[in-house]
């Protein structure tokens, strides 16, 4: 686990609490250089989730990641679900990040 990922991590569940918590990187699905830290993918089930909108609980996760990580971090995927949320989904939940609009490894665009 790298630096970055025990940092997220660690402000997740400090400012969360969360029930349940899996943080991916998945720079290595991006056209990036190998060993990037830009793309993260995180489930994360929290009770302080309850009442919130689908908005509140994304800013909540961004407040929690800090400026500084927030500013390492181009795209984070998330899924944010109450435990009766996770309960209801049976603890099935799967979180497919989008395809990066700046291009794959097999097949690169041209930025403008």
């Amino acid at each position: 686990m790298s630096v970055l990922q025990q940092q997220m991590e660690s402000r997740l569940r400090s400012a969360l609490a969360p029930e349940r918590l899996r943080l991916r990187n998945e720079s290595d699905h991006h056209n990036v250089p190998p060993g990037s830290e830009l793309h993260w993918n995180v489930i994360i089930v929290a009770a302080c989730f309850a009442g919130q909108s689908l908005v509140q609980r994304h800013r909540a996760v961004h407040a929690a990641l800090g400026d500084e990580i927030n500013k390492q971090i181009h795209a984070l995927s998330m899924k944010t679900l109450t435990p009766a949320e996770w309960q209801a989904a049976g603890g099935q939940v799967a979180n497919p990040a989008p395809p990066c609009l700046g291009g794959s490894k097999a097949d690169p665009v041209k930025r403008l």
